[in-house]
């Protein structure tokens, strides 16, 4: 197959998949929001480096869903790759924290527990209480959401407290043993101290309704609820107690160094006034309008992270 017509037919797959994500999102009646993005990627020869940065913004929006799918090439792959790779990056000048490693299970039940990590050196200091009911935990790095699925263990989230970033992964399919991260995500008032975060001053962990409670260091909360996961997808969906007028509500951290060597190489878009989708490359992607929901993934597989998962934010709506 032409390489034109291996992303003609890759896109529609994808959005395929987006439009049944999307079906039954929005309640009957109620009206999507369109929001701003904003892209500050940047070109970077480091695979190591989250060179793409895309900000979403809006003066009204509530409450929104974060969905992490697979590739629409999953199923065709036979050979996952995971390993880091650091040909052309220089770390030395990272800022860099010390501390006392430790790790620590502080909530377990047969079919979902907390395992918590501090890391020997971090970016920013460990000081984010992590909290599930009574008992706070803190001083972690790293926090895992596990589950059992199928009489195994798999790992389907995982939230570093001190700068608010979170990953998420489907459960794997059934003809691999696994599914990698990817991209990351930023829920909350997203600062930029170096690199954009967001600080938070407490997490807290619902384990009844599988629910993650953000209290913000600025004030203000988000409920990040675990609304689906199953061997297709993870959606979650997120609630702010008030809009977020003067920073941005979320956004996306990825990277790109080429299209064999990426964890996003390509977006989408749903704009309220075209009738069909929009897309291009992640380094192209300067939209004067707002959006209704975007896409970011890839559509052919990539030497890093291959079975990483497509990110999808929106629908978005206010109160």
């Amino acid at each position: 197959m032409a390489d034109a017509a291996r992303v003609k037919t890759g896109f529609a797959r994808a959005a395929a998949a987006l439009l049944a994500l999307a079906a039954g999102l929005v309640p009957a009646g109620a009206e999507p929001l369109a929001v701003t993005v904003r892209n500050d990627s940047k070109p970077t020869l480091c695979a190591e480096t989250d060179n793409v940065a895309l900000a979403f913004s809006s003066p009204d929006v509530t409450r929104f869903r974060v969905t992490a799918v697979h590739p629409a090439y999953m199923g065709t792959l036979a050979v996952d790759r995971t390993a880091a790779d650091f040909t052309a990056c220089d770390m030395s000048g990272d800022p860099k924290v010390p501390a006392t490693p430790k790790r620590v299970t502080f909530y377990e039940t047969p079919d979902l527990w907390l395992t918590g990590y501090t890391f020997p050196a971090f970016w920013r200091p460990a000081a984010v209480p992590f909290r599930v009911g009574d008992r706070m935990v803190e001083g972690l790095h790293m926090v895992q959401l596990w589950v059992r699925h199928a009489e195994r263990a798999e790992e389907v989230m995982v939230v570093y407290p001190p700068d608010g970033y979170w990953r998420a992964r489907p459960l794997p399919p059934a003809h691999l043993a696994g599914a990698g991260y990817g991209s990351s995500f930023l829920i909350g008032p997203v600062e930029t101290e170096g690199r954009p975060l967001v600080k938070l001053k407490e997490i807290a962990f619902e384990p009844d309704t599988r629910t993650f409670v953000l209290s913000f260091a600025q004030g203000g909360t988000a409920r990040m609820r675990l609304d689906t996961l199953d061997r297709d997808r993870l959606v979650l969906d997120v609630a702010l107690d008030r809009p977020l007028a003067s920073v941005p509500f979320a956004a996306l951290r990825s990277m790109y160094v080429t299209e064999f060597n990426a964890d996003v190489a390509r977006v989408a878009w749903r704009d309220p006034k075209r009738p069909g989708w929009g897309e291009a490359h992640v380094l192209d992607f300067f939209y004067g309008d707002p959006v209704l929901e975007l896409w970011s993934g890839r559509l052919v597989p990539s030497r890093h992270n291959t079975s990483a998962p497509d990110m999808v934010f929106g629908p978005f709506e206010g109160k």
